[in-house]
């Protein structure tokens, strides 16, 4: 009786260890079928960009991630703050590829207070190796836009406007003034990795009808808060009758979704941009590949958009022009 007892116990213990081997042979086939769909998926152009600049954590949404930052900028009313943290860090010269400081918001010169903060601010800039852009060159995320943006370049700024850079194909992302100190002393740029919302454009505007209102019509159906924690990636045929100022003009404005960014891919009309300003050996064609998952998708018809405005007391609260005027 008792050598029967131990037959069995021996015959549940092999069988035991048999259904342990064979479940840990289907976990190693389910993961290596799993990592090969991951490396064969389609990439939106957003996981591109951010995977080839990726320094710490992994790729899964919802979870943090640091990036390598190529570009920052700042402007006169948040520069002051954060030149005053890169100095306390220490670093003796930006380890950006281009860092840029626009005077541009507080150019009144009413009392001494703006005055010193530009002198300070210049000052910094000739001891840290930063571009300085003089009062009256321009705004800020416009001039960066047209004389330092790259095409598949990671920008941050102090200015919350940053992500006009998404217009020729950018990362850029309006940051605080302590992230955009870290950036320049080499540090990474931490974020949460974004769903991803496809906004596929078909057709062409009509006449009276402009590209701010198309962002309108993107923050009527996603509101002011329907961005948060997304980037905003716009494809389709509509998006080759959009010049760069127009494209540019759509992701300025996707900073009033909540969205961490907008941006646009670089093809032809992006040359052609980057050749009037004489800069198109910076050019690169980048766009998603045909197979890319998207997160959510809007659809929107430029031939259908009619002439829009935001009402009080909020960017999302849009109208068409017609209904205002019969209010």
């Amino acid at each position: 009786m008792q050598k029967y007892a131990l037959k069995r116990y021996k015959i549940k213990q092999m069988f035991i260890f048999t259904l342990t081997k064979i479940a840990i042979c289907y976990k190693i086939l389910i993961s290596v079928i799993f990592e090969r769909i991951v490396v064969t998926m389609g990439l939106t152009l957003t996981e591109k960009i951010l995977k080839a600049h990726l320094v710490d954590g992994e790729f899964v949404k919802g979870q943090e991630i640091g990036i390598r930052i190529d570009q920052t900028l700042t402007q006169d009313a948040t520069g002051t703050m954060a030149y005053l943290e890169y100095e306390a860090m220490g670093v003796p010269r930006v380890r950006t590829e281009k860092s840029v400081a626009y005077i541009d918001h507080n150019t009144l010169q009413s009392g001494f207070e703006n005055a010193d903060d530009h002198r300070f601010i210049g000052s910094v800039c000739k001891k840290h190796g930063i571009y300085f852009s003089r009062p009256g060159n321009g705004i800020c995320h416009q001039v960066h836009l047209e004389r330092f943006g790259i095409p598949g370049k990671t920008l941050i700024g102090s200015d919350s406007h940053t992500p006009t850079g998404g217009g020729i194909g950018m990362i850029a992302i309006g940051a605080g003034g302590l992230d955009v100190a870290v950036a320049m002393g080499g540090g990474a740029y931490y974020i949460t990795y974004p769903k991803i919302v496809k906004v596929n454009l078909t057709g062409k505007l009509s006449p009276w009808v402009s590209a701010k209102d198309v962002i309108l019509e993107v923050l009527r159906r996603m509101s002011v808060k329907g961005g948060v924690g997304k980037v905003i990636e716009y494809c389709g045929e509509g998006v080759k009758t959009l010049t760069v100022p127009e494209r540019a003009t759509i992701t300025n404005m996707g900073a009033e979704l909540g969205a961490t960014t907008s941006i646009f891919p670089s093809d032809e009309t992006t040359l052609a941009f980057l050749k009037a300003q004489d800069r198109a050996d910076v050019w690169s064609e980048l766009k998603a590949d045909d197979d890319a998952v998207y997160d959510e998708q809007i659809d929107i018809d430029l031939s259908q958009l009619v002439p829009l405005a935001a009402c009080p007391h909020s960017p999302d609260n849009v109208k068409s022009v017609n209904e205002i005027g019969k209010a």
